[in-house]
């Protein structure tokens, strides 16, 4: 099966490699006037430079691609010696109709938009891309990948916007600083307009491409005329200063927990443009705390949980480092994820050490970040560059025994680092790069060089090729590989971790070294994608060696790992009688280990389609063959899995009305009774022109009847190698839901709420031990001569009763979550670039009750509950130098 798959996408790219031939760019030109009077950015279009005729003729996209947009709208574009500037009048033939909401920065509100797009560069790969509504809200995003966006970038831009009895107007002005761009006499620019008419639904566009073809930024008209400015290097700093004061339950007894604590810091945060195209970030005493909190959830796999990067430092611009996917317009997974080889949340996360002492202890909430520095941009020959690198200091836990104060550490001095470099061939066509990352710790605590790494180092490349006369094909690729260095014990505990689990009795192809000081790896992947038209291919094949490992600066969920798949399908990209739009595709996924055991063997069937009056969904269908699971047994034997099948389903209404509803369910069945079912409906209501209430909850039931509890040593059973794998079946119950109110005052003042209350209850039921490897087959206490008996500790077993196995105990795996995270943000944009934040962040939880679900009694007990209130004030200020 492994060899079909790999000849198949063989035989595929042998058949496409063809001589690449240039897509043809957009051969419309817009040419920028200079504008010889200063131009006051207030949205009434009275300077002389706006008053010739503008650039129109856009076509629409939707909701009838190729027609003639069915509002006029007049384009102009000026410059001076300091900044771009952008006019347009969107004529509208019934302005009371036109939708302008409010929101904060960056809200894809579902109002009418007006966005003007960039590509300084020419490169026909990256830009900028900048959109006003006609209240003023506005989104930026920066460009990448042809047509990929990531709008976490927050420039320093002006705009205006007006309604009148035209329709409504837009001025922009974008200073040279805040653009990259090599310095040359006269310039030529990539540049695209798109209009959104929210009342129809209408997307229109000045450089229009069909939904039959790809493309973004390599479809661009050209801008030319701009000559004769001096954009000088920027340099920019921002102080900052922050208050925290928390108030948490008092403990009797416990110093550290006195009932309040307040804490108080200061910063900078300087930015140096080295030239036109470079720029350096610099931050001294960085405030990386997050405003938002995390979600709540019980997490019982083995798997850790990804958390999403909220810090401003880390999200701007982040897209320069990713790895893997450049070329290619669509990534199928598949129970496939790419390793990140740089996860911003490594730095400066909680202490990794921990203190066993019988005296109060206070941990660091986090890892002090001394200092960081980013430098990103484009150098000569093309190459798109990213450098990161973070100091991270020492950090101490405070012992309290009887009045008496000791410290010990709980995270090493630390250096992160971070540089990735990647260069565009051929207009973009072609592209190759690579990322090396490094951690460098200074162990001096002996408990610390047994959990962690002295150095971990990764190194990875990547690339794509598009084939095909018209590109309409991608090859993309990637390979990388990791080492990580410590002491013995450190390594032995890496080999023996989830990802690796070299212990397993029944796998030959691993080996576990007790002597080893290092741990090696490799990794990687090839994809081949259709790009455009209407039939849908995708076709990949990766691998993660058994010894990789990038989990030091990086993410990843699995290793020893081989995962294909084949996906095929058909898009209908116009209307017709009942769809607007719809995809119908199959997908063949395998997955096996690297001493060739079937994990995964998944058959999936999708559906998705939008009708004519907008309303919309999908529903998706999955048969899961008989299979193994490698990590059930947390180092043991492989666990067979049952065959089943899987089904979800989701709908929502029309986004243009003041209240919209979608709804989305999931359930899936294995053959031994195992299953699970979750339904979450949303309903987002839009009572005023700038208020949004969203509120989303959601119930899950889970029954499984192999939970894993426990590993136990038993000589004596040689069935399973000497160990006893114990499971259970697990019946949990989670309700949750999440609330979102955004009240915005104007674009630039804004306060936002959100509320995520979560009851998690687990019963653990009918006890057993795995019988044979590689199976389904259990042995169940309390049976055939065996006991258990329970106390108010939890469970004792004597697995053959009156035989020579010894008896053992675990704990009461039953658990009651109930947890309420909540957070309440005023923001104040009070001058460009500098902000002013108030922040009241709640955190409560509570345990009582384990295994046993009364919705009444846990949300009173919930309510009753003492958490943590956090109040911040944080004050931002920009001074361009």
């Amino acid at each position: 099966m492994k060899k079909m798959y790999l000849s198949v996408i063989l035989i595929v790219w042998g058949a496409l490699l063809a001589a690449a031939q240039t897509v043809p760019a957009s051969d419309r030109e817009v040419q920028a006037r200079r504008a010889e009077e200063a131009v006051h950015v207030d949205g009434r279009l009275t300077e002389a430079v706006w008053q010739g005729a503008g650039i129109g003729d856009f076509t629409q996209r939707n909701p009838l691609d190729g027609k003639p947009a069915s509002e006029r709208t007049e384009v102009w574009v000026a410059f001076d010696e300091k900044a771009l500037y952008v006019a347009a009048r969107l004529h509208d033939a019934e302005p009371g109709k036109i939708v302008s909401l409010l929101g904060r920065r960056d809200d894809e509100l579902d109002s009418d938009w007006f966005s003007f797009a960039v590509d300084p560069y020419f490169d026909r790969r990256s830009g900028y891309q900048f959109s006003v509504n006609p209240a003023g809200s506005i989104i930026d995003k920066t460009l990448y990948n042809d047509e990929w966006e990531d709008n976490t970038w927050d420039g320093v831009w002006e705009s205006a916007a007006r309604i009148d009895d035209q329709g409504w107007t837009v001025e922009m002005r974008i200073p040279y600083d805040q653009l990259r761009f090599p310095v040359r006499g006269e310039y030529v620019w990539g540049v695209n307009f798109k209009r959104t008419i929210q009342r129809k639904n209408e997307q229109d566009y000045f450089s229009w491409v069909p939904k039959e073809e790809n493309g973004f930024v390599s479809r661009f008209a050209r801008l030319t005329g701009i000559r004769g400015i001096r954009p000088g290097r920027h340099f920019e700093a921002m102080p900052y200063t922050v208050g925290k004061l928390t108030f948490s339950p008092q403990e009797e007894g416990n110093p550290f927990r006195s009932g309040s604590d307040l804490f108080a810091s200061a910063g900078l945060d300087l930015k140096y443009g080295l030239k036109s195209n470079l720029t350096v970030d610099l931050s001294l005493n960085p405030d990386f705390g997050q405003v938002e909190v995390d979600p709540a959830e019980v997490n019982l796999s083995v798997f850790e949980t990804y958390y999403s990067e909220k810090r401003p430092f880390f999200i701007e611009g982040s897209n320069i480092f990713a790895f893997g996917y450049g070329g290619a317009n669509s990534n199928y997974g598949f129970n496939w994820g790419n390793p990140e080889f740089f996860y911003s949340r490594r730095v400066g996360q909680t202490p990794q050490g921990w203190v066993d002492s019988d005296g109060y202890i206070r941990y660091p909430e986090m890892t002090t970040i001394l200092g960081a520095a980013k430098l990103s941009g484009k150098m000569a020959g093309n190459w798109n560059i990213g450098f990161l690198n973070a100091v991270t200091a020492r950090e101490y836990a405070t012992v309290d025994n009887a009045g008496s104060r000791s410290s010990q550490e709980v995270e090493p001095f630390s250096d992160y680092g971070v540089l990735r470099a990647q260069k565009d061939f051929n207009q973009g066509r072609q592209g190759l790069g690579f990322l090396a990352t490094g951690v460098f710790r200074d162990l001096n605590d002996p408990a610390l060089q047994d959990i962690l790494g002295r150095q971990a180092l990764a190194l990875g490349a990547d690339g794509w090729l598009q084939l095909g006369k018209t590109q309409e094909w991608a090859l993309t690729g990637w390979l990388g590989a990791t080492r990580v260095a410590g002491s013995r014990d450190y390594i032995l505990g890496l080999q023996q971790s989830p990802l690796h689990y070299f212990q397993r009795p029944d796998a030959d192809h691993l080996e576990l070294d007790p002597e080893a000081t290092s741990l090696s790896g490799w990794s990687g992947r090839l994809a081949l994608n259709k790009q455009k038209g209407n039939v849908i291919f995708n076709a990949a094949l990766g691998a993660m060696s058994p010894g990789f490992e990038a989990n030091d600066l990086g993410y990843q969920w699995r290793g020893d790992y081989i995962n294909s798949h084949l996906v095929s399908g058909y898009n209908w990209l116009h209307p017709g009688k009942v769809f607007r739009s719809a995809s119908l595709l199959g997908a063949l996924a395998r997955g096996w280990d690297f001493g060739g055991n079937a994990i995964m063997k998944n058959y999936f069937l999708f559906f998705n389609g939008e009708f004519l009056n907008y309303w919309g969904g999908s529903i998706e269908l999955g048969y899961m063959d008989a299979s193994f699971d490698k990590e059930a047994t947390r180092g043991g034997p492989l666990l067979r899995l049952p065959p089943g099948y899987t089904i979800s389903f989701d709908a929502y209404s029309d986004s243009r009305k003041p209240l919209v509803f979608s709804l989305y369910s999931y359930a899936s069945r294995r053959r031994d009774g195992s299953r699970d079912f979750g339904i979450g409906p949303a309903l987002r209501w839009k009572p005023r022109s700038n208020v949004s209430l969203t509120v989303h909850p959601q119930v899950e039931f889970y029954d499984t009847y192999r939970q894993w509890v426990a590993n136990v040593d038993d000589p004596l059973h040689a069935a399973t190698y000497g160990r006893r794998y114990v499971f259970a079946y697990l019946n949990e119950k989670v309700l949750s839901a999440e609330i979102r109110l955004n009240w915005i005052f104007s674009p630039k003042i804004s306060l936002q709420a959100f509320l995520q209350p979560l009851i998690a209850v687990g019963k653990y039921a009918e006890f057993k031990e795995l019988a044979r490897p590689a199976t389904n087959s259990f042995n169940y206490y309390g049976r055939n001569g065996s006991t258990i008996f329970r106390n108010d500790e939890g469970y004792t077993v004597d697995p053959d009763g009156a035989g020579p196995a010894a008896e053992f105990f675990f704990a009461n795996p039953d658990f009651n979550l109930k947890s309420l995270r909540g957070t309440v943000v005023f923001r104040w944009e009070y001058r460009p670039g500098s902000a002013f934040f108030l922040v009241w962040t709640q955190n409560r939880q509570d345990f009582a009750n384990p295994g046993d679900l009364d919705f009444g009694r846990d949300l009173g007990d919930l309510i009753a509950a003492r958490g943590d209130n956090i109040f911040m004030l944080k004050a931002t200020y920009r001074f361009n130098l």
